[in-house]
């Protein structure tokens, strides 16, 4: 065999995603301690229990938790309030810091470089990556984990992808109640990556204290990124993939950037943006990045912004809720649904406008 096909195959079985062969069956089984594991996953723990868990760094009832305020059982519901309620108190000790970008741009490289250089300098993180959802099948991969070998080994790193579902914005359903968890399990950092839509970042923003935008260079990005929209929403941009061939474009990408901010309107927090260059294979940049994080942490926090924020984006979110369950409520009710049915067909053949059947399903509704 030659050498380079040596590589090649040594190269490949570093990861993760290198399949192996499988393990044969043992010949002897033991049923009873097989049905006993079986019966033990089936057992769900009281909401005491996983918040206990949770306050001593658990991960398995961090895991178990953020599933179960994840869960659309109503049944759930109530059991997930009192994890939150418990947990609450606990929380609101870490930063939050959204990371998005077009698909491609190298998000999970980068957030793996990124809580490596954290978690090596004494921070414990937690990522929450949301990953798309397919409007066919509704499935969604999360790979997130096998993107980020080195850190889902890491002890001080906690990685939870969720589906998106049918949530606009790019972040998941539960995403804002999953930081309270992580927080309350002693996380000081927490990572949200969106799915990277590049359009409706809006809900991400309003969770999170420090809003950070990658972006590559020689992809067009440098004319779209001039655009209004989702620039006006970030704190930092940052030009990834910086390394090789790729360098001198990304010092251009850079400045056209910083020109493209200066022509903006100065954000409430007093904060201007900056933008950097990084390389999340070689980690060049990475140390600057979180520079730029700390300093607006710092200049926020003296200036009173950082408290008004989170204030605002609990208010937001309270009315978020009430939104989400009052449509929760609406499509639950049994007459409802089968009104619903009879209204839509009248829609689709013009015997009634859409305005006067939402009109009459919602007076029904409140009746």
């Amino acid at each position: 065999m030659s050498k380079s096909n040596i590589l090649s195959n040594s190269k490949s079985k570093s990861s993760s995603l290198h399949e192996k062969a499988g393990i044969s069956p043992p010949e002897i089984t033991n049923v009873s301690a097989i049905n006993e594991i079986q019966q033990k996953r089936k057992l769900q723990p009281s909401s005491k229990e996983l918040v206990d868990g949770i306050l001593s760094s658990s991960r398995t009832a961090l895991s178990r938790a953020i599933t179960l305020i994840e869960s659309t059982n109503p049944e759930h519901l109530i059991k997930a309030n009192e994890v939150i309620k418990d947990c609450l108190p606990h929380a609101n000790n870490s930063v939050r810091i959204g990371i998005t970008g077009v698909p491609g741009v190298g998000k999970s490289t980068f957030i793996e470089a990124f809580g490596k250089y954290l978690t090596q300098s004494g921070k414990k993180v937690a990522v929450l990556a949301v990953d798309p959802s397919s409007s066919l099948s509704h499935g969604s991969i999360l790979g997130d984990k096998t993107r980020m070998e080195e850190l889902v080994k890491d002890e001080n790193a906690f990685i939870r992808p969720s589906a998106s579902g049918a949530t606009l914005g790019g972040v998941a359903r539960k995403t804002r109640e999953a930081i309270i968890l992580c927080e309350a399990a002693g996380f000081d950092t927490i990572i949200i990556e969106t799915v990277g839509v590049g359009q409706s970042e809006t809900a991400v923003h309003s969770m999170v204290d420090f809003f950070l935008l990658l972006k590559i260079s020689g992809a067009g990005d440098e004319l779209q990124g001039i655009k209004r929209g989702i620039m006006e929403m970030a704190d930092a941009i940052v030009i990834n993939k910086a390394d090789g061939d790729n360098v001198k474009k990304a010092n251009l990408a850079k400045v056209e950037f910083n020109r493209a901010l200066h022509l903006f309107p100065i954000k409430k927090s007093a904060w201007q943006p900056k933008v950097t260059t990084c390389s999340a294979v070689t980690k060049d940049g990475i140390p600057e990045v979180w520079e730029t994080i700390s300093s607006y942490f710092e200049q926020t926090k003296e200036t009173g912004y950082f408290q008004e924020n989170r204030k605002d984006q609990n208010h937001f979110w309270m009315m978020e809720t009430i939104n989400e369950q009052l449509k929760s409520k609406f499509y639950s009710q049994p007459n409802i649904l089968s009104e619903l049915e009879k209204n839509k067909k009248a829609v689709q053949n013009n015997e009634i406008s859409p305005f006067a059947a939402a009109q009459n399903l919602l007076e029904l509704y409140f009746k």
